[in-house]
């Protein structure tokens, strides 16, 4: 069955914001005077623990970890993904996933691009079009995604039917074990070391809290930032460790923010 036109629009738009904000930055954007840019020491660390066919997580990743590519978010966030969540380790180091063994085949994918692809550029777009899969219920189609983002799918395909895949899981299963104060459920995102519990929605407000860098990004000017009270926050959506796949939630809206974001980019470069 193949992906409907908002589909593709969307998969292509992500990958197009994410290649003119890697490519033009050295270029159009650090030469212009009104743009100072955060050093790496400076950005906010954003970390998603999450499990592949979670509803959950991919409602998380589809409908809100992509607002960080409105306006100039994504220029202040040092995102890293981990796909492990609730996943356990039984006898002879054998992984067992809470979705069943293809929650286990498509979190070790999700590993493998990441090592295949580091870049934010490529990596991302590849597990987004995984997860808004998962959200229609075609994950079995998973493959399609290498076509449509053009993407060779040799180093990922050879990773997670090999050692090199499991090995790859066991390590970030290892990272998600050592999390202080231990995660409770998926998706579980952290800010700076903070968790955000239950309130893990709001992440944006917690970034832009978290900021102490240059030039503080127009999102988060208009952003209203709250004193949040974590452990007290108000519950959102989460899966906990006995809880069982439930109902799928609507595609994000990103189409408006990428298209103003790269009509701000191609004004720079005129200049």
């Amino acid at each position: 069955m193949a992906f409907s036109r908002r589909t593709i629009a969307l998969l292509s738009l992500i990958s197009l914001y994410l290649f003119l904000f890697v490519s033009l930055q050295p270029t159009s954007i650090l030469a212009s005077k009104a743009r100072v840019l955060p050093s790496n020491s400076e950005k906010v660390s954003l970390g998603l623990y999450y499990e592949s066919l979670c509803p959950y997580s991919a409602n998380f990743i589809v409908n809100y970890l992509v607002k960080i590519f409105e306006d100039d978010l994504l220029s202040i966030v040092d995102l890293k993904l981990f796909p492990w969540g609730n996943a356990k380790i039984r006898g002879n180091s054998t992984v067992v996933c809470q979705h069943g063994p293809y929650e286990c085949l498509l979190n070790t994918v999700e590993a493998c691009a990441i090592d295949a692809w580091p870049e934010l550029n490529k990596h991302f777009p590849f597990i987004y079009c995984i997860e808004a899969l998962v959200q229609e219920r075609k994950y079995l189609q998973w493959e399609t995604c290498y076509e449509k983002l053009g993407l060779d799918p040799k180093h990922v395909n050879e990773c997670y039917k090999s050692e090199a895949g499991k090995e790859l899981e066991l390590q970030y299963g290892a990272e998600t074990d050592a999390l202080q104060p231990p995660h409770r459920y998926v998706p579980w995102v952290v800010v700076d070391g903070q968790p955000l519990y239950e309130d893990y929605e709001n992440f944006l407000s917690y970034i832009c809290k978290a900021y102490k860098g240059p030039a503080v990004p127009i999102s988060c000017s208009e952003l209203s930032l709250r004193n949040f009270d974590v452990e007290g926050a108000k519950p959102g959506h989460f899966v906990s460790y006995k809880d069982q796949e439930k109902g799928l939630a609507l595609w994000a809206r990103i189409r408006s923010a990428m298209a103003s974001w790269m009509s701000q980019m191609n004004m720079v470069a005129l200049e």
